[in-house]
Parts: structure tokens; sequence; C-alpha cells
């Protein structure tokens, strides 16, 4: 590809997006759905997902956390990937996910998380995770 003399790209042809093959959602402006957790809404986790080809936690999604709110105890089935935007998120274990980390927990990874100041994720899981019980 190439620019022309006013600014315009030379390639190939391509026709228009249509809406119904693009989706746009803001998220300071769109509305988030509850998390789901054993078929009942998680108080505190909310979670905004255009891909409805995976099920509701899976693919990329952005996904919000209350103050005060404590992730269910759960084992990834596959690698998860996370960037946090906004607030921090604490492991089991004490680690604190600060704005910025960029993430990678590991399939067969089994932990619980939780948040003081509320937080914000984009999140890429391929599927979905298992609860652990006691």
């Amino acid at each position: 590809m190439t620019v022309d003399g006013h600014g315009e790209w030379q390639g190939p042809h391509m026709d228009p997006i249509g809406s119904a093959e693009r989706r746009v959602a803001n998220r300071f402006e769109a509305e988030f759905v509850p998390f789901i957790v054993d078929g009942e809404p998680s108080p505190g986790e909310w979670i905004l997902q255009l891909d409805g080809s995976y099920p509701l936690g899976g693919g990329f999604h952005v996904y919000r956390m209350d103050p005060g709110t404590r992730t269910t105890p759960h084992e990834h089935t596959c690698d998860e990937q996370f960037l946090m935007l906004e607030g921090e998120l604490i492991d089991h274990d004490g680690h604190v996910y600060r704005p910025g980390d960029l993430v990678l927990l590991a399939a067969g990874t089994r932990h619980d998380s939780r948040t003081e100041t509320g937080c914000t994720l984009a999140v890429f899981i391929a599927t979905t995770e298992e609860n652990l019980v006691d």
C-alpha cells in the first residue's frame, strides 16, 4: 500500500464494514451485565462481552469488580491473559496486580482474587474456568 498525493491509502479494494460485521461498545458507556457463577449472578462482578460465540466469561471481554468483591475460588482450564485497566486486584497469595500489568495465569492455576478499590480488566480466556468446592 502507498499514500497518494492527497494522503489517501492506495491498495486493494475493500468494501465498507457493515453494522452486522462490526460491533462497538465503549466500556465507559456500555451496560455491563452480571457475571454468572453456578447459574446465579455473582454480587459485585460485571462483564461486557461482544462475541456471543463464547459462553459468558469466555473469549475476549471486559470484567469489572466492585470495591470489596472477592471471586469464587476456581481453576483455569486454559491459560488466562488479562490487562489491568483500573484499580488493584489481589490474588489469594498476596500478589497485587496494578494498572498496566499484563498477566498470564497458566492452565491449571487455582486461585481466587479480591479487590479493595474495585478494578477493571481486559480478559482473554478460551474456555471458562471451573469453580472449586470444598
